[in-house]
């Protein structure tokens, strides 16, 4: 039986780094995506995965990895940054909005646009867009504007992509980890392993499985 191959980016910490060591603990051969080479490599071998440098504002990165994958089954879209709490939209540093754009929503469309080709030649091919119940439009408030924002986005790029890819029996889903206890969610949130868990549940559906949700712990949540 051929293994799975998953590619996760921003793999070096938090989420990203639990869901690579989650999902190589059920055989899949994980290809660890990070900026940093060392960083990269050294979060591999905590979690058994293969070191991959990658910066996804970069096209010459995407490019590059691209063209080195030779086959892929999932891809999740975990890299992402600027949880903007000091900010609110009337005076928000349109600056600080653009950088967010271009590491939380270009990036994953470009990647995404990038290893289409390996993806489709699967015959399980699953995307996993790393969202936030801050996207929800049904309980949004003022805060994290910039992060907010490329949320929103990342959750119609989400539905776009299911849509387009649903002939193809790829199944694109938002997961919303929850609030957990990383580097960006900071203290008092839930284990990371919890949070994890509901990307890889993403991750690893069945065929025939949803497609075009957003979901949290396997439960849909409101857009």
């Amino acid at each position: 039986m051929d293994v799975t191959v998953s590619l996760v980016t921003g793999g070096n910490r938090g989420i990203g780094l639990e869901v690579c060591r989650q999902l190589a603990a059920r055989g899949h051969e994980v290809l660890l995506g990070a900026r940093s080479p060392d960083a990269a490599a050294r979060a591999a071998k905590e979690a058994g995965a293969t070191p991959v440098r990658l910066d996804v504002t970069s096209a010459a990165d995407v490019e590059r990895v691209a063209a080195e994958v030779g086959r892929l089954d999932v891809l999740v879209n975990n890299a992402a940054i600027t949880y903007d709490t000091w900010q609110r939209p009337s005076t928000a540093d349109l600056d600080v909005v653009r950088d967010a754009a271009e590491t939380n929503l270009y990036g994953p469309w470009r990647l995404t646009q990038a290893l289409l080709p390996a993806l489709r030649r699967s015959a399980h091919g699953r995307i996993v867009n790393v969202s936030s119940e801050a996207a929800s439009l049904a309980a949004m408030g003022s805060g994290t504007p910039a992060y907010t924002a490329s949320k929103v986005a990342l959750n119609a790029l989400t539905r776009m992509f299911a849509a387009e890819l649903r002939a193809d029996g790829i199944l694109v889903n938002a997961v919303c980890p929850g609030w957990v206890a990383t580097d960006m969610g900071g203290p008092g949130g839930r284990p990371v392993a919890d949070g994890a868990a509901s990307v890889v549940w993403a991750a690893t559906l069945p065929d025939g499985g949803p497609t075009g949700g957003f979901f949290r712990d396997g439960r849909p949540l409101p857009w």
